[in-house]
């Protein structure tokens, strides 16, 4: 990304990090008595909570430790906190002036009416995160069953852990990475899939405890393939590819290997490799030159973007993350509107498509209105029932 991009990026998001904090920070000030009597303390409290992201970020990237870690964790639920803190004050606003209008509030009861207010969207919201954490820490399994109209030799049927989004760092850490490694386990597959964004960005989080060394998949005997995710990119690939590559992961960067059975899997370069890294990634048509279509293809692709080059190329199955589903509600409704496919199955043409909500997070430990996941796709080959 040019200097130019980057300062006009970074501009942004704080002017409306900034900006969102000021009026939560003045809304609550004004609204309720004991923060104005004790003014000191509320703008120290204020400034460390909405500070705590930023200076963890900045930390990790110096010198990663424990400090760095709770500071990310803490700034992780204050964005939390921003978004419904702010979406429910915006609401309050509104709901005031038509009271107001109406004259069922005046200039006696409205300070009681905004005080209390107030306080109730600080306890609903420190409710709906305390929900999102809860749900955060609970993947599940999402089953899929695919018929595959091509023969895949003396395969009949594949299993397939398909794994995105995990953002290992300072907040998904040594417990999560060992409760996936019991899931793949448990699912025993016969190849797993990691669909980008392993790491978070930084990678001395990673590094400070090797992190991808409690990773494990004893049952996959077809073996353990992963492609970049733009988190990749953001704190160094110089670094991230070769530490991911070191752990027995063969990363598919614009590449297509045929395992047993000829089943043949592509994956893809990330999108934002040309952005943060200056690297162009191929045309699908080039990776897939050599490509022989009587067998089943499987294409690997962080990002779910143009979903009709897949199916133009005699992709069989494209399977994505990127989006988190959202992660936290209204979000989702969001993503959906940016993206064709922004979670779940769709099928277009023979081309079958799944995007996953991801198995871990990114910013805040919180997932409402999507949950952490695990793919198993179970792929049948030929004519099959």
């Amino acid at each position: 990304m040019k200097n130019s991009q980057l300062i006009i990026f970074f501009a942004i998001v704080l002017t409306i990090y900034s900006s969102v904090n000021i009026y939560i920070y003045f809304k609550g000030y004004h609204a309720v008595p004991a923060f104005n009597r004790n003014r000191g303390i509320y703008l120290i409290t204020f400034l460390i909570l909405s500070l705590s992201f930023i200076a963890g970020k900045i930390l990790e990237a110096r010198n990663s430790s424990v400090l760095s870690d709770i500071l990310n964790i803490a700034g992780g639920f204050w964005m939390a906190f921003m978004l419904y803190g702010f979406m429910f004050l915006i609401l309050g606003d509104l709901i005031s002036v038509l009271l107001r209008s109406t004259g069922v509030l005046n200039e006696t009861s409205f300070p009681i009416w905004r005080k209390w207010f107030v306080i109730t969207v600080m306890i609903v919201s420190a409710g709906l995160i305390t929900a999102g954490f809860i749900n955060a820490l609970i993947p599940k399994i999402k089953r899929y069953e695919i018929n595959i109209a091509k023969p895949a030799g003396e395969i009949s049927e594949m299993k397939i852990a398909a794994v995105s989004d995990i953002h290992l760092g300072s907040i998904i850490r040594k417990r999560s990475i060992k409760q996936l490694s019991e899931i793949l386990k448990s699912l025993e597959p016969d190849i797993v899939l990691l669909l980008g964004d392993i790491v978070d960005g930084e990678i001395r989080p990673v590094l400070r405890d090797d992190l991808l060394q409690y990773f494990h998949c004893p049952s996959c005997r077809a073996g353990l393939y992963a492609i970049t995710g733009n988190h990749e990119f953001i704190g160094g690939a110089q670094q991230t590819i070769p530490y991911i590559e070191s752990k027995g992961i063969r990363l598919l960067n614009d590449t297509l290997v045929t395992i047993e059975g000829g089943i043949q899997l592509v994956g893809r370069l990330d999108r934002d490799s040309r952005r943060f890294y200056g690297k162009e990634r191929k045309k699908l048509s080039e990776i897939m030159i050599s490509a022989d279509q009587s067998k089943p293809i499987i294409l690997l692709d962080h990002q779910p973007i143009d979903l009709d080059e897949a199916r133009k190329n005699g992709v069989d199955l494209q399977l994505s993350g990127h989006t988190h589903n959202g992660q936290m509600w209204p979000l989702n409704l969001l993503t959906r509107k940016i993206y064709e496919l922004s979670h779940g199955y769709m099928k277009k043409g023979d081309t079958h498509y799944i995007v996953s909500s991801g198995f871990g997070i990114w910013g805040p430990r919180v997932r409402l209105g999507s949950r952490p996941e695990v793919l198993l796709v179970t792929l049948k080959f030929g004519n099959q029932p």
